[in-house]
């Protein structure tokens, strides 16, 4: 029944959203074509956060980690990256991008110190974070600062990645936890690796952390509430494109 509602009762919600966020992608053009790097208060340095992810879907997690980072570590602003071809997990359980790319874009609207790049779903080739990490580094010169906004998981698995000793050398890691996480016990776990490790990590502590894209896929399936879990937008956009029924 829920699904029946948002169906054939949302879908003007739905398309006002779109609408939009199809305004909000031409604006975000726009500044990229600029390349308006210059912070507001005239200086040259320009603290950039990057989140990549597979959004699949975005989810009040990933937005409170990214105020929270905006925040702490005086961002001007904050990227979110849909993942294209993950490296490191199975394509075949991943919505299309189109999809991903248009609920993150949804949820970010009302912010406008977020934005979200098609670097990575547009790309043809596995999206791996060194290279996206210097994509954006050459694009916003070389006095930008790069934050990379994770989970400390993802930190943790730091040296599967391509060219890891590389990311440190070009990036800042915002680590996202859950509360009571300690900065020691991750330093514990990664020290000895890189020299530069012990100095490249910050922690974020995030009471969000516990909401997840698997636990909203699996309420979606079970036909149970995902109201506040996600934005108004991208839960109607859910429902009006079936998403995660099956």
């Amino acid at each position: 029944m829920r699904r029946e509602i948002y169906q054939h009762g949302k879908d003007a919600f739905v398309f006002k959203n779109l609408k939009k966020a199809k305004r909000e992608e031409k604006a975000i053009n726009r500044m990229i074509t600029e390349k308006q790097s210059t912070r507001k208060d005239g200086s040259s340095n320009f603290n950039v956060g990057l989140m990549g992810g597979t959004f699949d879907p975005v989810h009040i997690g990933h937005l409170v980690t990214a105020e929270e980072a905006w925040q702490q570590f005086n961002l001007d602003k904050v990227i979110f990256i849909p993942v294209g071809l993950p490296p490191h997990k199975k394509v075949e359980g991943i919505s299309d991008a189109e999809h991903r790319y248009m609920m993150t874009l949804l949820a970010v609207i009302n912010n406008s110190r977020f934005e979200v790049s098609r670097y990575e779903i547009d790309k043809t080739t596995p999206s791996y974070t060194i290279d996206t990490i210097k994509y954006f580094k050459d694009f916003f010169g070389k006095e930008a600062n790069i934050f990379f906004i994770t989970g400390t998981d993802a930190v943790l698995e730091i040296l599967t990645w391509k060219n890891y000793e590389d990311l440190l050398d070009v990036c800042t890691f915002i680590a996202a936890s859950r509360p009571g996480y300690s900065l020691e016990k991750l330093h514990q776990r990664v020290e000895g690796y890189y020299p530069q490790t012990m100095n490249k990590i910050h922690l974020l502590e995030n009471p969000a952390m516990s909401v997840s894209s698997t636990f909203i896929r699996e309420r979606v399936r079970e036909n149970k509430t995902i109201k506040y879990l996600t934005t108004e937008a991208v839960e109607h956009y859910i429902y009006k494109y079936e998403l995660y029924i099956h």
